[in-house]
C-alpha cells in the first residue's frame, strides 16, 4: 500500500513538473487546429458560396417570391451577372475564417480538458465520449455565436439586399452602387443601433445544436475508424458530409428564422424568435420554414466535407512547419 502511494505521488510530481511545457504544447496545438479550421473553412466557403446566396435569398423572401433553384440562378445572373451569385463573399470569407478559428480553438481547449480529466481518473481511453463531445461542441458553439454574430448579420444583409433593390428600382434606372462590407456595417450601426448587430442571437444559440450534432457524429465515426486504421482526409470528407447532412436537416427551420431576423430593417417589425417562428408558420405554412433547403443542404454538406478534408491536410502541414521551424532553432 505504501509502495503504491509512493508511486502515485512520484507520478503526480512528474506530471506537475512537466505541466508548463505540456500546457505550452497544448496551447500551440489548439492554435494549429484553429488555423487549420479557419483555412479549411475559407477554402470550402469559396467553393460553395453561390449555393449560400441562393439559400439565403430563398429564406428571406416571402412564399410568393419563391421559385425553383434553377429559376433563381437565371434571375440572379440575368439581373446582376455572375457576380450576383457572390454578393457578400468578402464578409462571408472573413466571417467563416473568424468563426472556424474561434470554434476550433475553444473545441480543442475543451477537448484537452476532458482528456486530462480522463487520464487523472485512470480511464482506459482518453477519447471523448458522446456526452463530452456534445458539451465541447456546446461551449465552442456558444462562444462562436456571441463573438461572430455581427459578421453574419452584415453578410446576410449584403447577400439579401440585391433582391430588394431589384424589386424597388424603377424600370430603366441604373442599379444602386453596392455598399462595401464596412459600409454596410456602419450603416446598420448608424441607422439601427449597435444592438441590431446581435439580431438573431437567440435562434443562433439554439442552432449551436447543429455543430454539436455534426461534430458528435463526426467524432464517434472517427473513433470507430481509428480503432482499425489511421483516419485520412478522404475519410474526414465523407464523415464530415454525413454529420452535416443530418445536423442541417434537423435544424433548418431555425436557420430560416435566424436569416429573417438578420434582415429585419429598422422600420420593420422586430419580432423575437418564437414570434418569428409562429408568423412564418401562420403566413406561409411549414414549407416557409424550409425555403431554400435544397441549395442549403447541398452547400452545407459539400462545405463540411471539404472543410474536414482541408482541415486535416492543413493541420498536418501546420504541424510539419512548426516542427521544421523548431528544428532550425
Amino acid at each position: 500500500m505504501a509502495q503504491s502511494t509512493k508511486t502515485a505521488t512520484e507520478k503526480l510530481g512528474e506530471s506537475t513538473r512537466g505541466a508548463p511545457a505540456s500546457a505550452a504544447a497544448q496551447q500551440s496545438d489548439n492554435v494549429a487546429h484553429a488555423l487549420a479550421g479557419a483555412g479549411g473553412g475559407l477554402l470550402s466557403m469559396a467553393l460553395t458560396y453561390p449555393l449560400i446566396t441562393l439559400s439565403t435569398r430563398a429564406q428571406v423572401e416571402s412564399k410568393r417570391a419563391q421559385s425553383s433553384t434553377l429559376d433563381a440562378v437565371r434571375r440572379i445572373v440575368q439581373r446582376e451577372g455572375i457576380t450576383g451569385l457572390y454578393a457578400g463573399l468578402e464578409s462571408a470569407l472573413f466571417g467563416i475564417s473568424v468563426t472556424n478559428f474561434v470554434y476550433y480553438y475553444w473545441y480543442e481547449w475543451t477537448r484537452a480538458g476532458f482528456e486530462r480529466a480522463a487520464l487523472k481518473a485512470g480511464r482506459a481511453s482518453k477519447k471523448l465520449t458522446t456526452v463530452e463531445s456534445m458539451i465541447a461542441g456546446a461551449i465552442a458553439g456558444s462562444a462562436t455565436v456571441l463573438i461572430t454574430n455581427p459578421i453574419w448579420v452584415v453578410n446576410t444583409r449584403m447577400t439579401a439586399r440585391k433582391s430588394d433593390s431589384d424589386e424597388q428600382g424603377l424600370p430603366g434606372s441604373k442599379p444602386a452602387k453596392k455598399p462595401s462590407t464596412i459600409g454596410t456595417l456602419l450603416s446598420i450601426i448608424r441607422e439601427e443601433g449597435f444592438a441590431r448587430l446581435f439580431a438573431g442571437v437567440m435562434p443562433a444559440l439554439v442552432l449551436v445544436i447543429n455543430p454539436i450534432l455534426q461534430y458528435t457524429i463526426f467524432e464517434q465515426l472517427k473513433n470507430a475508424v481509428e480503432k482499425r486504421r489511421r483516419v485520412t482526409p478522404t475519410d474526414s470528407f465523407y464523415m464530415g458530409a454525413l454529420g452535416k447532412l443530418l445536423a442541417t436537416s434537423i435544424t433548418y427551420p431555425y436557420i430560416t428564422v435566424k436569416s429573417r431576423m438578420h434582415v429585419a430593417g429598422k422600420d420593420g417589425p422586430k419580432d423575437d424568435m418564437i414570434t418569428s417562428f409562429n408568423k412564418i408558420l401562420r403566413e406561409e405554412g411549414w414549407s416557409g420554414l424550409y425555403g431554400g433547403i435544397a441549395p442549403k443542404v447541398t452547400q452545407s454538406v459539400i462545405t463540411a466535407a471539404f472543410l474536414f478534408a482541408f482541415k486535416d491536410a492543413l493541420y498536418d502541414m501546420t504541424i510539419k512547419a512548426r516542427r521544421s521551424l523548431a528544428a532550425k532553432k
